[in-house]
């Protein structure tokens, strides 16, 4: 039977490890062993703010809206009410938007939001 030799394919499993250990401090990016285990905790921390990412962005745009609501007169919670019965269907991330960048808009649909409430 012949001999396996790993030569090159563990040279390249290092390599790859290395690359992405470039700028950790002191052994983190020379010493496999250390580079290899930060690189596992680095990838487990990415995975997990990648999920925290979605949480942060919401609650930043409901906190938006919230604030352009109460400049309308009305509450987060009763704006998302009325908008849903009426039958506006706008996600957090546009409101948001129009509640910083286009005030007169926001104040629209918080109207037709106050009506359907009324109604």
């Amino acid at each position: 039977m012949a001999r396996i030799k790993r030569a090159v394919n563990a040279v390249k499993k290092r390599r790859k490890v290395f690359k992405l250990a470039k700028g950790y401090w002191g052994a983190k990016s020379k010493q496999y062993r250390a580079a290899s285990q930060q690189v596992m905790k680095s990838m487990a921390y990415a995975y997990v703010g990648r999920k925290l990412k979605k949480r942060e962005y919401r609650r930043l745009w409901i906190a938006r809206i919230n604030a352009g609501a109460r400049l309308c007169g009305m509450s987060y919670s009763r704006l998302i009410n009325g908008l849903k019965r009426a039958g506006v269907d706008v996600n957090r991330k546009v409101l948001a938007d129009l509640a910083i960048f286009d005030m007169n808009a926001f104040k629209e649909l918080a109207e037709v939001a106050k009506k359907a409430l009324e109604a």
